[in-house]
């Protein structure tokens, strides 16, 4: 494992390779992105609401138990998640290695196609082929939905600072781990923990309240409203309680 300070400038040379990257990589980095997370909550969907009889409440810590593969995959085998960028490519902004520009185009691309790649899943795999548009299966999704729009504007706020907290934690892990063994346990741990506390993560979000809009059970201004507020927490989680604290505490390069 490395250290805290080998971690930083791990994070940081990350965040200036995402910066780095040509459109057409970022625009399909960013669907997969999107695609992978949702796919991980379509998991939870179908093993919570599977499991509701049989373990009651516990269905949900096991569907949270579940939900990490999507963030495993992005990390292990490739894609880009805008929760993950708020984290890292913060860091090379904070080091002053890239400029705010390229920081705010980067989160815009791939903010943008990772909505894609959640609402291909949430129509294709969850309407269209039927994985959230049945029985206990579409009662689940429309749940879900509805207690993350339940949420006042400020509950959502810090509901995304928490997400995103652990979030970037997991990507923190994950970049100090030296086998693949690390990098698993370092990302499932955190986001496992989100997901069990119900923390919301916007593109998680863009998978789940579309999911239910397919059903019938909300509408698109419920979530372009709540997609905008958790975003924020969740800039606010990644970029200020991961990156910026770290960053003050573990940087050097200015000390005597």
């Amino acid at each position: 494992m490395k250290t805290p300070e080998q971690i930083l400038a791990t994070t940081i040379t990350i965040g200036e390779h995402k910066i780095a990257k040509p459109f057409l990589a970022k625009a399909i980095l960013g669907f997969i992105g999107g695609a992978m997370i949702s796919l991980g909550y379509l998991l939870y969907v179908r093993i919570a609401a599977s499991g509701l009889e049989t373990f009651g409440a516990f269905s949900s810590i096991l569907g949270a138990c579940a939900f990490p593969i999507g963030l495993i995959i992005i990390l292990m085998a490739g894609g880009e998640l805008i929760t993950g960028n708020m984290m890292a490519v913060s860091a090379a902004f904070f080091a002053k290695k890239i400029k705010a520009k390229d920081l705010m185009v980067n989160w815009l691309v791939i903010t943008l196609f990772n909505i894609l790649g959640a609402l291909f899943v949430a129509f294709v795999f969850g309407h269209f082929l039927g994985l959230t548009a049945t029985g206990s299966f579409r009662e689940e999704v429309i749940e879900v939905a509805h207690a993350k729009l339940a949420a006042t504007p400020l509950q959502a706020i810090v509901s995304g600072i928490g997400c995103n907290w652990f979030v970037g934690l997991a990507l923190w892990l994950c970049y100090g781990a030296s086998d693949a063994t690390g990098k698993l346990l370092g990302t499932w741990f955190p986001v496992m923990t989100f997901v069990a506390l119900g923390f919301q993560h916007s593109v998680a979000n863009a998978f789940v309240i579309p999911a239910a809009i397919f059903e019938g059970g909300a509408s698109w201004m419920d979530f372009m409203t709540n997609f905008s507020l958790v975003y924020v927490g969740n800039v606010l989680g990644g970029a200020i309680f991961v990156s910026l604290f770290y960053y003050k505490a573990y940087d050097h390069s200015k000390e005597a």
